[in-house]
């Protein structure tokens, strides 16, 4: 009987434990209610535990909770609307289904559209996206452009290791020949193509997303993206209220501070958007203290459900100091590696030849009309102003005359500038002349519409045609900066003005105006049903240049006829999904495009190039995508020919000199292979994984190249042997490997390990006059392997939500040489190196984000 009772009590208490121990498994399937594609790295957990978990990347989710009854599921992402969900939990399995996560801006889709954005599995091309939370993640006190580091073809330099002076390239190509768009606008100098990191230096406080497109892109509009586009999203109005603040700190006295505010949209339609932000430190590399602002505003009004308008400007004005000369192996094993020959102390303080500063702030009007259920305008009309430059040391005594820094140099190799002030004295008053530092100014106005109109003509065919309009003139001058101890400075540039005696701030050296006006127009057709889709895109567009000098000429002021110029292109391609594991895509397209106003007017001057011609790019593509439960693989392959490309080179002779020339009718041809990939073995584990090998060559040699000193004038003619040459300054072979896991809930640990290889330096013009380099590679530099960790925790303090996150790169403080100069042959006939730039050691940052 004793026994009977005891099996009963047993039994009920094993029937109450496995009750009040019942485990409920919780599942579903995010996805973005705008694109349709899955969300990646949601958080999903129960109110009030530390039960959950993060989406992989097909936007599944699953995890058991312990707790029982009416319970709140809470699901956030950055970027979406936080879901709340009842459920009730009592074992056994809560199948949530199909989730749709809608954003939490005002007219993010209108600018999705503008920004040309890829789509996986439809649109075909190679694209890489990264987040906002990713971005915050990653980025620490690195710059911006260091987030793409680990994504396939893309190469990033910090150059000299000055503030905001890395360089992106992608399949081997510069920036010129990359397109950078901010919100659908075009951001590449009208000029020459370039993108200046360090006039977007705050961009990544306020970036949403940011995605590379690979190859001809996914844009509409006639880019220069040869190499590829880099389609970066801002924030807009947030759709709800709230805030943040920010406080970030890291190595060499790295500071910075943020708030960002927002008022959620109101009952009268109206929301309103901002952020502020500093930055300041010290600079790894030597003579490069720094100190930055940002900010960004947005108001947007809904008039009505079929328009709404909004505003938006953000800038990033910054002054750092800079690390111009190429250094020698000599030079860093005797000062170290974060040693820049550029600066010294003048009077106690730290002065440097090589400062940059610049204020480029971008302000739009976007305009969204939703004429019918068919048919939707999206209209951007914006203005960008940017005053600044960069400064440098000239004479006016002939170059043997010139004072050379390195006769000042103290034993820690930095330039004594008191006693350079001093001979510099001496020199003027037994000639007249000497040297002074001098800011070379870019200033610049540019304003453009760009209109986009989307009709769905049915379910399969849908048409986008619209216009691009720019108009830019762009200011350049020289200006004294500092006598270096002299009453005055006599300039001889101006020839109608004679020899002047400046004062600081006085215009010295050049003085011209480049003028640019831009009139496109493009359209495509796109046709997508069940598993296929294909495009057919073309554009036109005509530009036209204009110059005015007020130096070069006797009789004063000399301006040209604008010289038009009509280019286009043409692309097409198409993505079918095989089945839902397999897809594959190609695309082909041709570009002609205009001359950049360097290669039309010549040598510095209102002299016409006749010769000037379109360059021709014939390119295309195709790709293969594999997707399973925890597994995907992209791989691609490239082919791109370039005929007639137009460019400027800049180099520097054993003095730290600066050189420039301009190189007409180059040919390239650049091809390779792609791969990356994702993994995730268990829910709270990711592994993503990069292979990206290229061949880069230049096809031909040129003859006369004129080289032209830092006041524009000729100095020497030489012959570029260049034919089957690398194309230098980008790593021809990447990896990546990349792990995310998560701890315990809310706490990620992150480890990135990228290698670079097939790295050869650039070739310098002055250098390559000798037809024995047509029989030779180009200079390798070692290749190198580095390798970052970071972590982060949320939780809840004082009832707010805070981030805090860590940052360690280059964690076993690797030396490595992130770009070079070649140099002249050795008596055996092999390349030597004319010096380079040593890379940023280990740097950390830690900063701790409050949102309320």
């Amino acid at each position: 009987m004793f026994t009977k009772k005891m099996s009963f009590i047993v039994a009920l208490m094993t029937l109450l434990s496995s009750s009040a121990f019942a485990q409920t498994i919780i599942k579903g399937n995010l996805f973005d209610a705008t694109t349709d594609e899955p969300i990646i790295g949601a958080n999903v957990s129960v109110a009030g535990t530390t039960t959950g978990a993060i989406s992989d990347f097909n936007g599944n989710f699953s995890f058991q909770s312990k707790v029982s009854g009416e319970q709140k599921v809470i699901i956030s992402f950055v970027g979406m609307k936080p879901v709340e969900q009842q459920v009730t939990l009592n074992g056994g399995t809560v199948d949530l289904g199909q989730i749709s996560l809608e954003t939490d801006a005002i007219g993010l889709q209108e600018v999705e559209v503008m920004a040309s954005v890829a789509v996986d599995r439809k649109t075909p091309v190679a694209a890489a996206t990264v987040s906002a939370e990713e971005i915050e993640a990653k980025m620490g006190n690195q710059e911006f452009p260091q987030v793409l580091k680990s994504t396939p073809g893309v190469y990033v330099s910090g150059a000299g290791g000055g503030y905001g002076d890395s360089r992106i390239a992608l399949r081997g190509f510069s920036s010129e020949n990359v397109a950078v768009t901010i919100n659908g606008v075009p951001v590449n100098d009208m000029e020459n193509g370039s993108v200046y990191w360090s006039n977007w230096a705050g961009l990544g406080d306020v970036t949403r997303t940011m995605q590379v497109q690979r190859g001809l892109g996914a844009s509409k509009l006639a880019l220069p993206s040869v190499g590829g586009t880099i389609n970066i999203l801002t924030k807009t109005t947030d759709v709800e209220k709230g805030g943040s603040v920010y406080m970030g700190v890291g190595n060499d006295g790295y500071f910075k501070q943020g708030v960002s505010l927002s008022s959620g949209l109101m009952d009268n339609g109206w929301a309103v958007s901002g952020s502020f932000s500093h930055t300041a430190g010290n600079g790894y590399v030597d003579g490069t203290s720094f100190e930055g602002y940002s900010y960004f505003f947005n108001v947007s009004k809904q008039i009505n459900e079929n328009h709404t308008l909004s505003f938006t400007t953000f800038g990033a004005p910054q002054e750092h100091g800079q690390r111009r000369t190429y250094l020698h192996e000599e030079d860093y094993d005797k000062y170290g590696k974060r040693y820049n020959a550029d600066w010294g102390y003048k009077n106690g303080e730290e002065f440097s030849q090589r400062t940059n500063f610049y204020h480029k702030p971008q302000m739009s009007l976007n305009w969204y009309w939703t004429i019918s259920d068919k048919t939707e305008l999206a209209t951007t009309a914006y203005v960008s102003i940017g005053k600044g430059g960069g400064t440098g040391l000239t004479s006016n005594a002939s170059y043997n005359d010139r004072l050379n820094v390195n006769d000042f140099r103290t034993d820690a190799g930095i330039i004594d500038w008191d006693a350079f002030t001093v001979a510099n004295q001496q020199q003027f008053a037994e000639t007249g002349n000497g040297s002074v530092l001098y800011a070379s100014n870019n200033n610049h106005f540019w304003t453009g519409g760009v209109s986009t109109l989307t009709h769905k003509f049915n379910d399969n065919w849908t048409l986008t045609s619209g216009l691009d309009l720019r108009y830019y003139k762009g200011e350049h001058y020289q200006t004294v900066e500092d006598l270096m101890g002299n009453p005055y400075y006599t300039d001889y540039n101006n020839k109608s003005a004679g020899p002047r005696d400046l004062q600081q701030g006085d215009i010295m050296g050049y003085h011209n105006d480049g003028l640019v006006q831009w009139q496109g127009v493009f359209s495509q057709i796109e046709y997508s049903q069940n598993d296929l889709t294909y495009f057919l895109s073309a554009a036109g567009s005509h530009q036209g240049y204009k110059r005015i000098d007020y130096f070069s000429y006797d009789h004063g002021v000399d301006e040209t006829d604008w010289v038009s110029f009509f280019g286009g292109s043409v692309k097409t391609g198409a993505n079918y999904n095989i089945n839902d594991h397999h897809n594959v895509f190609a695309n082909v397209g041709y570009i002609s495009r205009q001359p950049y106003m360097r290669a039309v007017f010549l040598n510095y001057k209102n002299d016409v190039n006749d010769q000037a011609v379109n360059e021709k790019i014939l390119s295309g593509e195709v790709g293969y995508g594999y997707r399973t439960k925890g597994f995907k693989v992209n791989v691609n392959a490239y082919y791109t020919y370039w005929q007639d490309k137009a460019f400027t080179k800049t180099v520097y002779d054993d003095a730290g000199q600066s050189y420039s020339a301009n190189l007409l009718g180059v040919d390239a041809l650049h091809k390779g292979i792609e791969l990356d990939m994702t993994y995730q073995p268990l829910r709270n584990l990711v592994f993503n994984a990069m292979v990206s090998v290229g061949d880069w060559r230049w096809m031909n040699n040129l003859e006369n190249v004129i080289i032209y000193d830092d006041q524009q004038r000729p100095v020497d003619e030489v012959n570029v042997y260049m034919k089957d040459a690398q194309v230098g300054n980008s790593a021809q072979t990447t990896a990546a490997i990349n792990a995310t896991y998560e701890v315990i809930p809310r706490l990620r640990i992150m480890a990135d390990w990228n290698y670079y290889g097939r790295l050869y330096a650039n070739y310098d013009v002055t250098k390559l006059d000798d037809p024995r380099y047509n029989e030779t590679d180009m200079y390798e530099l070692p290749a190198y392997n580095l390798f970052d960790i970071g972590a982060s925790y949320s939780f809840e303090i004082w009832k707010l939500d805070a981030l805090v996150n860590a940052k360690v790169n280059n964690v076993f403080d690797t030396d490595y040489a992130v770009e070079g100069q070649q140099g002249s042959l050795d008596a055996n006939g092999n390349p030597t190196l004319n010096g380079y730039y040593m890379g940023v050691g280990r740097t950390y940052s830690v900063g701790l984000k409050l949102n309320f």
